[in-house]
């Protein structure tokens, strides 16, 4: 009797058990109100070192459900980090946001990706992606999940994969590139520098993606108007129309200046401009 009464109360249990599971999943699919998850709700992580090679910051969008079996994430890589190797069971897409980086999938050469491009991957296809050399890169990774699993890490990157040699320059002469305009403005007297300020400053600070390109012209140029820097200026006026910032746009930064930085240091800003808008025009 006592064998048979624990047979039925576990039989019962097993019975609820599936019950409440159902119910979770028609609560979940029933749903007809939308759900927010508000910026920066949810702590951001660092990459771990067993899978990538360099710096790499994940801030998690949504996770896998039973009735929509994928992942969301943003991943920013810092300047030349990667990925290992790596395999997604049901493939994955990657909109770039930000940035310049690098992909490869296994036997096929390396491709620069930049903000816009959608990366697909089918499964099963192993490949790595991440940063360029001198820039941040950030996008946003949708994966799905199989019995549990979104990825399958393999082996590390090389420097060799992560930067190959062109094939004609292979045993061949050193390759070379033009010099960037810190390199040859400080390269002879102040090398490293030149490095920083290429890979640090333009590089990293410059490519992230919590400001444009744009917003950070318009603070550059602020600042060196209110401290009084026309040399650093010149350079910047003309980064900054490049960046997409009008000339009209600058001229009232340094006119709205003028009253919080002093009259002085936005009439010797207001000539830098004067000088670099005619230098400009004759060279367009």
């Amino acid at each position: 009797m006592k064998l048979i009464l624990g047979t039925m109360i576990a039989f019962f249990l097993i019975i609820m058990v599936c019950i409440s599971a159902g119910e979770a999943r028609a609560a979940e699919a029933d749903k007809k109100s939308q759900t927010i998850a508000r910026a920066g709700s949810q702590p951001s992580s660092k990459g771990s070192a067993d899978y990538f090679t360099g710096t790499v910051r994940v801030d998690p969008l949504f996770s896998a459900t039973d009735t929509a079996p994928f992942s969301g994430a943003y991943v920013t890589f810092a300047p030349g980090t990667r990925s290992a190797w790596h395999i997604h069971p049901t493939g994955q897409r990657l909109l770039v946001t930000a940035g310049t980086g690098r992909t490869q999938e296994w036997g096929g050469p390396v491709e620069e990706i930049r903000a816009g491009d959608v990366i697909v991957c089918p499964p099963g296809v192993k490949h790595w992606h991440g940063a360029s050399p001198t820039s941040t890169m950030t996008h946003i990774a949708i994966t799905g999940t199989v019995n549990g699993t979104n990825v399958q890490w393999l082996e590390k990157v090389t420097d060799e994969q992560y930067n190959p040699l062109p094939s004609s320059l292979k045993g061949g002469p050193t390759m070379t590139k033009e010099p960037s305009a810190a390199e040859k403005m400080i390269g002879d007297i102040a090398p490293k520098l030149a490095d920083l300020t290429d890979t640090v400053l333009f590089g990293d600070v410059w490519e992230r993606p919590e400001l444009s390109k744009r917003d950070r012209s318009l603070i550059t140029v602020a600042a060196l108007v209110a401290m009084n820097r026309p040399e650093q200026l010149k350079h910047h006026l003309d980064r900054a129309q490049d960046n997409g910032v009008t000339r009209a746009e600058l001229i009232e930064t340094i006119t709205h200046l003028a009253l919080y930085s002093g009259w002085p240091n936005a009439m010797t800003a207001i000539m830098t401009a004067k000088e670099q808008f005619a230098k400009r025009e004759a060279n367009e």
